[in-house]
């Protein structure tokens, strides 16, 4: 597997440097995927949560959001 590369730009000179990350980085990287996996679940979920409840009533999501709005 390749190693993720990380670039870092200088505002003040304009120089780009491109390196591989270091581990605590690669870490980082892993962890904001596995956040994200999570988070896109959780959503997945709600989404199928509102929407049964919605089908028990009876109701579109349109119809619902004017009941609340």
């Amino acid at each position: 597997m390749n190693k993720p590369q990380v670039k870092e730009h200088n505002c003040e000179t304009g120089k780009e440097i491109v390196r591989d990350a270091n581990a605590k980085e690669i870490k980082q990287l892993e962890t904001d995927a596995a956040d994200s996996i999570k988070a896109q679940a959780e959503t997945k979920a709600k989404t199928a949560q509102r929407q049964l409840i919605l089908d028990k009533l009876g109701l579109t999501a349109d119809e619902a959001k004017l009941l609340i709005g």
